[in-house]
């Protein structure tokens, strides 16, 4: 259930199909997108970045479906429902927004009218820069620092069982204390790295036009150390690996099966986290349902985002047992068709 990769080499073979199926905790296999064995209107690659603390979320994405894409900005309250946000769509960006091909490595910039958007990747931090402005909403402006003490992450090699040339490379990386700010009407949003993360969700893949997922992520200090999870189902085959994983300063400890059902009750209730092996077992109370749809061309995409606290346990390879309380994270459910 859990193959882990550790041979270094390409992703994909001279037919577009995964080399190697399952996790590691580093990036370990070359994207080589010039392999790909499908239409090149199929291929998706994004840079999702968030930043959060208790009270606000910072997000920031680059990223394409081919045919259609987006830069986007949002900053929301959870407490006020308070919501900024600028994006501006892309028609048929294809591979003009040269996408890194890897999450470790390599600036990304976006500059058009209106918009600057950079993501800087240095040794031991990244950095996230943008301003972006709008007739009809306010501008928005910020400059966050995220510190990177190590490399531990969750990288997914995932096949799909439609067709043999459709993967999903995707690799996160939490547990990254961010400091900045952002300045969007008159307000300025800190983060502090005492109290504030980052995190990032690179993809690059093939996969089919109609799919859902479960993703859930969080990080916070426990016991002054960092602390992290990764949690997801219902996206490829993962009969290889789940994505499944704790952190906890600077070690990953892997996880089999998480279970959770969002929309049952209502996607406001609260909800049991719980895992196969008793490992991680949560009790989720949502504060906030940052909610987006997006409709362009053949895209239709919905998303229920619920941000909540976390309160229960998390059990290491060691057996150590994390006692979790009030920890604010977000679980989601997305329906895509793209």
């Amino acid at each position: 259930m859990q193959n882990r990769i550790h041979t270094p080499g390409n992703l994909l073979d001279s037919n577009g199909r995964l080399l190697q199926q399952g996790y590691s905790t580093q990036a370990v296999l070359h994207y080589n997108r010039e392999s790909i064995q499908a239409r090149p209107w199929r291929i998706k690659e994004w840079d999702f970045y968030q930043v959060s603390n208790e009270n606000y979320c910072l997000q920031l994405t680059i990223g394409h479906v081919s045919y259609a894409g987006s830069v986007s900005v949002k900053l929301f309250e959870f407490a006020t429902g308070r919501h900024y946000e600028i994006t501006q769509m892309l028609v048929l960006p294809f591979n003009s927004l040269h996408m890194p091909l890897t999450a470790e490595e390599g600036d990304l910039t976006v500059d058009r009218k209106n918009l600057f958007m950079q993501f800087q990747v240095f040794e031991g931090g990244r950095k996230l820069i943008c301003r972006a402005k709008d007739k009809k909403l306010p501008t928005i402006e910020l400059e966050v620092e995220l510190s990177q003490p190590d490399k531990t992450s969750i990288v997914m090699a995932t096949p799909f069982d439609e067709h043999p040339s459709q993967f999903y490379y995707n690799h996160k990386i939490n547990c990254m204390p961010a400091s900045g700010v952002v300045r969007v009407d008159g307000r300025e949003y800190r983060f502090e790295p005492e109290s504030a993360f980052g995190l990032l969700d690179w993809g690059r893949g093939v996969w089919p036009f109609s799919h859902e997922w479960f993703w859930g992520n969080g990080s916070c200090y426990v016991d002054g150390k960092r602390f992290g999870f990764n949690i997801g189902h219902g996206f490829g085959n993962t009969s290889n690996a789940t994505e499944n994983i704790l952190f906890y300063d600077g070690t990953a400890h892997k996880l089999g099966q998480v279970y959770y059902d969002l929309p049952a009750g209502g996607y406001m209730s609260k909800k049991q986290i719980t895992s196969e092996d008793g490992r991680f077992e949560m009790e989720f109370t949502p504060i906030y349902d940052q909610q987006t749809a997006t409709k362009l061309l053949f895209i239709d995409n919905k998303c229920h985002q619920l941000f909540g606290t976390f309160k229960g346990k998390a059990v290491l390879d060691d057996g150590k047992v994390l006692e979790i309380d009030h920890m604010v994270a977000f679980i989601e459910h997305a329906v895509n068709h793209w």
